[in-house]
């Protein structure tokens, strides 16, 4: 006896989530700057921390808010960016601590401002803001592609937000920050985000054009005259950037970012060569001219000169510090970092690292940072759509060339800059649009990962018969 049954099969298999890979991993990246912020205390004050319940309940809180948030809004995201995120943030809130507990930044500060005040709890108050736009992010960013619509008007607002610290007085002879009161802003930190849109929607739309070559020269395909507009007018405008308000670290920033865009989308390896010529006639040229620019050249040619040791001593004192770390580092709370003096939790945040994590700990530094960018880098190749996978390598070019500026700057390898390693230095903007940044690669990410819908049954299906004895 044998009964025959009809069935419709339909090929959709279930992609993972991930979310819980992600959540075990949350719990390491709260954990370990825990045990970060009670090595410092008992390094410093023989110890336990008073306030390490509030710290541990604080990094906790806001890290399981992320979470929650991705795994509602963002089921199918990358696991990763979120977790390396939070450590960097998490650990960077310790390294910050650290140095509030200095004596020495504590007697200098109440010497110049007549009292001190500690830039930890400002920068968790940051870090709480900028959660809160990473969740904001993923809320009403519901797809990637509509950011495409506002291609020439991200366009307009990166201008206005590049040239207003023009109008704003210069500190540490850079004018990057636009003052009113109490708060300060650094314009520059969200318009690589809102240029890196501009640049997405633009070159998805021109690439073919500007992919054209019109002859060969030395193994290179040159681009034709008319396709050399767009990048001439990136290059006008990175000058001048670094003109009035001599900005190195924006300028390369803004530059670097276009150039690997243009590379990305046409090809061409003409464009790099293009680019990196430009980009050091354009430095040269200032140089000869721009006093502060000159400066910042003289003191990373020769930072233990006597001449200009007054000047130039914090980048001395940060060489040093990383001379003093050797392989395992002095341990947290141990080193001399804070010597450096100001811009010891900001610019040279880098020389504390290399000093009491020594170099093991610096290179997994770099490391942390190397995932996030490789992370973007695997979204964009996973994206579907052209402006997806633009904006996803737009997004990891600039953390990367932010990643390396800062830390040539302070590792001697090129000029200083006065840029801030993303989330690690002390710096409200900075921490923010980092956190905006991590946001959008992760609804690129959950785009891309997201399994296709399984298709409908249909009558005309083919039928399989299933014999049962």
């Amino acid at each position: 006896m044998s009964v025959v049954t009809n069935t419709t099969t339909i090929g959709a298999i279930e992609a993972p989530s991930r979310r819980n890979t992600e959540l075990a991993m949350l719990a390491f990246a709260v954990v370990i700057p825990i045990f970060a912020y009670l090595n410092v205390g008992l390094a410093v004050n023989d110890k336990v921390p008073s306030g390490m319940i509030g710290y541990g309940l604080g990094i906790g809180l806001l890290a399981g808010v992320g979470h929650l948030v991705v795994r509602k809004f963002a089921p199918y995201a990358d696991p990763l960016l979120l977790p390396l995120a939070t450590l960097l943030n998490g650990l960077g809130l310790v390294l910050i601590w650290r140095l509030d507990q200095s004596p020495r930044l504590i007697a200098r500060a109440e010497l110049a401002y007549g009292s001190f005040s500690p830039d930890a709890p400002k920068q968790l108050l940051y870090s709480a803001i900028g959660i809160a736009l990473f969740v904001a992010v993923l809320l009403l960013l519901k797809d990637h592609r509509i950011l495409q619509r506002y291609t020439y008007i991200s366009m307009a607002v990166a201008l206005v937000l590049l040239i207003l610290p023009v109008f704003f007085p210069a500190r540490n002879g850079a004018k990057i920050w636009i003052s009113l009161g109490p708060f300060n802003l650094q314009p520059g930190e969200f318009a690589k985000i809102i240029i890196a849109i501009f640049f997405s929607g633009y070159l998805m739309v021109k690439r073919d054009a500007l992919a054209l070559a019109s002859r060969r020269v030395m193994g290179l395909y040159l681009p034709r005259g008319r396709d050399l507009g767009p990048i001439l007018m990136v290059w006008a405008m990175s000058i001048l950037i670094l003109v009035f308000e001599t900005d190195l670290g924006t300028s390369l920033l803004f530059f670097g970012l276009f150039v690997i865009m243009l590379y990305v989308a046409t090809e061409r390896t003409s464009w790099i060569v293009f680019g990196l010529v430009m980009s050091a006639a354009g430095a040269v040229g200032v140089a000869t001219f721009e006093p502060h620019v000159q400066q910042r050249v003289e003191f990373w040619l020769n930072p233990f000169a006597e001449s200009t040791w007054e000047q130039s001593d914090q980048i001395g004192q940060a060489l040093m510090s990383f001379g003093a770390g050797g392989t395992l580092g002095t341990g947290l709370g141990q080193g001399n970092s804070d010597l450096i003096g100001f811009a010891a939790n900001s610019d040279f945040i880098l020389s504390t690292v290399g000093e009491e994590f020594g170099l093991a700990g610096m290179m997994a530094f770099l490391l942390i940072y190397g995932l996030i960018v490789e992370r973007g880098v695997r979204t964009a190749l996973a994206a579907r759509d052209p402006f997806g996978k633009l904006l996803a390598i737009g997004l990891s070019g600039a953390f990367a060339i932010q990643v390396f500026v800062v830390a040539g700057g302070v590792m001697g390898l090129i000029p200083l800059t006065g840029m801030t390693m993303p989330f690690v230095a002390a710096g409200g903007s900075s921490v923010i649009a980092n956190w905006a940044l991590i946001g959008i690669l992760i609804r690129i990410s959950d785009t891309a990962r997201r399994p296709a819908p399984a298709p409908a049954p249909s009558t005309d299906a083919e039928m399989t018969q299933v014999v049962r004895p």
